[in-house]
């Protein structure tokens, strides 16, 4: 019986280390403005064998999976000492989510696991399930990370034991391994999913980029992205929340939206990267969009293209919850380049790779939703009339030529 089982350890072994060294290359296609690759950068396999597999033969002889994962997703991502770290949702065979971080050289490839999962504190209402979590290295020294925390909402039957409520809970660290945990976020909002917090003080205060939400999964009156400001975290409470991006009519965000990283500042203002959702007969479809605030009035859009910017392909469709794309982390690198991480249908992390100039070539020049069909060939037209002059432009010179 020992035999099978170190024959079998070797193997799963074996099987684990090729997938945590294999090359990771460009896509052959590209659409200019991102450069998807190959292969997921995180999947439930990535997740190291001791945390799933009891690897004492005598308690374990036929090396059974004793706590299975079901999926790894939605990652915050920071640059930390001069590693790519992403800190992933890991979802369990049991439906709860826990984190843990994982780390590569340059970002794209050879993400591993540290030795164990994110140890976070509870408060004294005890999460049930935690997630989906943003993280910035704010001006005031700290890393945050911002995350849903999920509960059983109180005063239901004991027959509905499906109704939660979703609120923003925060974290704090120097080093990415000893979390303190602070009181949970107090909004105005029912529910809150989707929290990110601004990276600089903004008059003094900590800003808060929110979901307003009336239920767990409809956002209700909420309508859109919020914008809040705190004096503290050590408490953190926001009175108001403006609407900075809101849900519209017969768009990819019709029925909900969310920020998703925290912004990244450039030259001509901050740069945002958001998820969309609208409603379809095969049930609700995620896609990313992006959009630009002002330098001075974070509050200010200033630049927003129509449509999407990314929306799953391929592969990506199919998955836990099919048709999402969901990011919440993405790295701007010192030479410009930016990584932008997200998951696909729930069930796995990857990574495209574009550059702070072509983002925002993209923003800026994009032509913004007219919200009608007709617009939308107003837009095309102008398009079609601009490439006709340049190539009787490009006609004449090759002439004279």
């Amino acid at each position: 019986m020992k035999e099978k089982f170190y024959s079998r350890f070797a193997q799963l072994t074996a099987q684990h280390e090729l997938l945590l060294h294999r090359p990771n290359q460009a896509s052959a296609d590209t659409n200019g403005i991102v450069q998807r690759y190959t292969h997921p950068v995180l999947t439930a396999a990535h997740v190291p064998l001791g945390w799933r597999y009891d690897l004492n033969p005598k308690d374990n002889p036929y090396l059974m999976e004793r706590i299975a994962v079901n999926a790894v997703l939605n990652a915050g991502a920071i640059k930390w000492q001069n590693k790519y770290l992403l800190m992933a949702r890991v979802e369990g065979a049991d439906r709860k989510s826990y984190f843990a971080i994982a780390e590569s050289e340059d970002g794209v490839q050879g993400f591993r696991f540290w030795d164990t999962p994110c140890v976070i504190p509870e408060t004294d209402d005890p999460d049930t399930n935690v997630y989906d979590i943003r993280l910035v290295a704010h001006e005031d020294g700290w890393i945050y990370g911002l995350f849903c925390t999920e509960r059983r909402a109180k005063g239901v039957p004991a027959s509905d034991q499906s109704s939660a409520v979703a609120q923003c809970g925060i974290v704090r660290t120097h080093d990415l391994k000893t979390w303190e945990r602070l009181p949970d976020l107090i909004t105005p909002s029912p529910q809150q999913r989707n929290v990110v917090l601004h990276p600089e003080f903004v008059q003094g205060k900590y800003a808060f980029y929110t979901r307003p939400q009336d239920g767990f999964i409809d956002a209700g009156r909420g309508g859109g992205i919020g914008l809040g400001f705190a004096t503290s975290m050590e408490q953190a409470v926001i009175t108001e929340e403006l609407l900075l991006d809101k849900k519209m009519y017969h768009t990819v965000y019709e029925l909900k939206n969310g920020l998703g990283p925290a912004p990244i500042k450039t030259p001509q203002g901050w740069l945002h990267l958001a998820h969309g959702v609208r409603n379809t007969a095969a049930g609700l479809r995620y896609v990313l969009y992006l959009f630009m605030t002002d330098l001075a009035d974070i509050g200010k859009v200033i630049y927003k293209p129509a449509g999407y910017f990314m929306a799953p392909e391929g592969e990506e469709r199919i998955g836990d919850v099919s048709n999402v794309l969901f990011s919440n982390g993405w790295i701007a690198d010192e030479d410009g380049r930016v990584l932008i991480y997200y998951a696909s249908s729930d069930t796995r992390m990857h990574v495209a790779v574009s550059s702070i100039d072509q983002l925002l070539d993209y923003v800026m020049h994009t032509p913004a939703d007219t919200f009608r069909s007709a617009g939308s060939v107003a837009n095309i037209l102008s398009l079609i009339q601009k490439n006709n002059a340049q190539a009787v432009v490009a006609a004449t010179l090759y002439a004279s030529v």
